[in-house]
């Protein structure tokens, strides 16, 4: 199917009721034989490796948990080096580097306000970023990519877009316009907004210090703690619900990036060393 008719068709499709409908479906308990059919299906067309996470099929009573599923202790290999700014997901970077002009590339043709993604912070306008796709195969609970201290977070309520490279390329502001869960991390290089995305078939997005979760009707929330809270080197975050897209912004020249679009890479792993201010 063509990437154009699928966009057409969603943007007269009411994408957040068909979402919150499949988000639903993900949280029913249907007959065993039904589930591990399913969920056999899913590992094999998406390639889903089951020797790294936790139990197994018939572990997870819904797909939304099996799609949540945690990782094996010993799954992943952390980063530990001081100067490590490392992966908060296992992903593939779509597109990392610098800008001076409060703007990030969607694609060749497209881009974005910084300060729209952020739901208003207008902090940003020279930054390093980096974008992380999520496939559905992938591990989808969202790290910390610094030790350091959670200050708040910010909910942006937004549409439901696909995210797929055909979208990127035609629909005009789609990361800034989708639901958007912003986590701030304090660190030794100062703050990094980690900024969750959700897109079509669910768009859920829930974080593990609150109970706000996305896509379910709410107002836009902005919350700062009195008291920040502590946070290690790739401490759980939140968690998709499915999809999408993870987003890092680091203060302009804070970091020297090691990894290149196109390369996937996986939670705890290096994206580039960190430079003190």
């Amino acid at each position: 199917m063509k990437d154009g008719f699928i966009i057409s068709l969603l943007s007269v499709l009411p994408r957040k009721l068909v979402s919150r409908t499949m988000g639903r479906a993900t949280r029913i308990a249907f007959p065993p034989a039904m589930h591990r059919a399913f969920l056999r299906w899913y590992v094999r067309h998406y390639g889903v490796n089951l020797h790294e996470c936790v139990g197994g099929i018939d572990d997870y009573r819904t797909v939304g948990e099996f799609f949540t599923r945690p990782l094996l202790p010993e799954a992943r290999v952390i980063d530990e080096a001081a100067d490590a700014l490392v992966s908060p997901v296992d992903a593939k970077v779509y597109v990392v580097g610098r800008t001076e002009e409060g703007r990030l590339p969607q694609s060749p043709e497209l881009d974005y306000a910084v300060q729209t993604l952020l739901g208003g912070d207008t902090r940003y306008s020279a930054c390093e970023y980096i974008v992380l796709y999520l496939a559905p195969k992938d591990y989808h609970r969202v790290h910390s990519p610094r030790e350091g201290a959670v200050l708040g977070y910010r909910y942006r309520p937004g549409g439901l877009w696909p995210v797929f490279p055909g979208a990127t390329r035609r629909i005009r502001d789609l990361f800034a316009r989708n639901e958007r869960m912003v986590v701030r991390v304090q660190t030794d290089i100062g703050e990094i907004p980690v900024v969750m995305v959700g897109a079509f078939g669910v768009g859920r997005m829930s974080v593990v210090f609150a109970d706000t979760v996305t896509n379910t009707g709410g107002a836009a929330e902005e919350h700062t703690f009195a008291e920040p809270l502590p946070i290690v080197r790739c401490g759980e975050l939140g968690r998709f619900g499915m999809g999408s897209t993870v987003i890092l912004l680091l203060p302009a020249g804070s970091v020297t990036w090691t990894v290149q679009p196109g390369q996937d890479v996986k939670l705890g792993q290096r994206l580039g060393s960190v430079r003190a201010p």
